[in-house]
């Protein structure tokens, strides 16, 4: 039996356990590590889901101490299962393990991906932020101009308690009480709650699957942090980002799902540079040349435009995508500047506990606050930071509408986006064919 260790962050790890490891009699789990979740060290995975070789469960440890578990293990093997990260950052990792000496792996799609009896649609991206949700929610709606029933299995985000997240389903705003979502969470669930999509998401994403296909005629895998597809798709369709031209060549495994894709949306080429949209467009066609291409933009729609016109503004930004997307702006940046905002408020200043570390680890961030909000703690951080901060007004640019969750002592404006398909094909015409009666 070879012992072996996961590298992950609480969703590809957990799911390459599940079909690869759980039930595998050559292969010992000793520990799990993680990275990029808050307080996801020190946990376990429980033996309620590691299955019957596991009475005790698996540990889940901080990644710093990887080079100690190998040898404290005997570890001949270590699985790298974390997504949109720069190839230098995978092979960094790759030598940190060799220098153990124990061997670096990577588990393919076949290994890792579940059959479905329904027929299924993926949407994932090259990276966290170039628009995969938008491209989702467009694509549900399509199906359902077809009069199919859509469900919807969300990439995992189990950050509370996993047995309880095993499987989850959510048809209404107050499942997300009920599971006590995250706020990253709510961001993902929310917009197809409203447009009527069941939405399935936990630990454990075989289970989930057939749950989901006892309610739809289609089920969409909307992907998330540029992973690739769980489950064995009818259609692949990939979103790649402008602003970030060459990084779909440059981050695992967001080269995967490229070079994979049936179908590749240039999304936001209403707001990026002419050169930049080229590169990437030639990038695809080197690469992918068999895809077929949906050019798009991403429009913004704001209820009171009028509002930020020389205000001194606070903008709040979806938070994974200024943290592992590396995005420097959003919606309500591009808000800001479109409408005659007098001034971008730097929130640092003012920033308390948990959202003061989330500056710290991602200094980049600039002067935009990102909607962390993993738990109730930062949730309460967030809330305080945005009070603190002297600014006329709140540009909210999440995708959901954050003064439900939380008070806001200042005026706040909210700011939407949609994809647009320029020209043709478009998603609508691709999917009639594919899956129309």
């Amino acid at each position: 039996m070879r012992n072996a260790i996961i590298m992950g962050a609480a969703g590809r790890d957990f799911h390459n356990f599940n079909l690869f490891f759980r039930d595998n009699a050559d292969i010992r789990v000793v520990a799990f590590t993680a990275t990029q979740i808050p307080d996801i060290e020190g946990r376990k995975y429980p033996a309620e889901l590691a299955g019957k070789q596991y009475p005790d469960g698996i540990q889940i440890h901080a990644e710093s101490e990887l080079l100690s578990l190998i040898e404290k293990f005997d570890v001949q093997d270590v699985y790298f299962s974390y997504s949109d990260v720069p190839y230098r950052y995978v092979m960094s990792a790759c030598a940190r393990v060799m220098k153990a000496g124990a061997n670096f792996m990577l588990l393919g799609p076949n290994e890792t991906m579940v059959k479905s009896t329904k027929p299924l649609v993926s949407i994932c991206a090259v990276r966290t932020g170039c628009g995969k949700s938008q491209t989702t929610r467009r694509v549900a709606a399509s199906l359902q101009e077809l009069g199919l029933k859509v469900a919807a299995i969300r990439h995992p985000m189990p950050y509370g308690d996993l047995v309880k997240q095993r499987v989850q389903k959510f048809e209404s705003l107050e499942d997300l009480k009920k599971h006590d979502c995250t706020i990253e969470e709510m961001e993902e669930y929310e917009p197809h709650i409203r447009s009527g999509v069941t939405v399935f998401a936990g630990v454990d994403y075989e289970a989930i699957l057939r749950e989901a296909e006892k309610v739809a005629d289609v089920i969409l895998w909307d992907g998330g942090n540029n992973d690739t597809p769980f489950y064995k798709s009818d259609l692949e369709i990939v979103v790649v980002d402008p602003h970030r031209a060459g990084h779909e060549l440059d981050y695992y495994p967001g080269e995967v799902n490229l070079r994979r894709a049936d179908v590749i949306v240039i999304n936001k080429i209403d707001t990026a540079d002419f050169n930049d949209v080229l590169a990437v467009r030639n990038n695809v066609r080197e690469h992918n040349p068999t895809a077929i291409v949906v050019d798009g933009a991403s429009p913004i729609f704001i209820e009171d435009a009028a509002a930020i016109r020389d205000k001194r503004v606070l903008v709040v930004e979806d938070g994974p995508t200024l943290t592992h997307g590396e995005m420097k702006y959003g919606a309500g940046v591009m808000a800001a500047h479109r409408f005659g905002a007098k001034e971008i408020i730097d929130p640092r200043s003012a920033a308390v506990g948990t959202i003061t570390t989330t500056f710290e680890k991602y200094p980049d961030i600039g002067c935009l606050l990102p909607a962390m909000g993993y738990g109730d703690q930062q949730v309460k951080d967030l809330e305080e930071t945005i009070n603190r901060v002297d600014a006329d007004l709140v540009i909210i640019g999440t995708p959901i509408d954050l003064t439900r969750i939380i008070k806001v002592n200042k005026p706040t404006v909210r700011v939407t986006y949609e994809l647009e398909e320029i020209g043709t094909p478009k998603l609508a015409s691709i999917l009639a064919e594919k899956f129309g009666k």
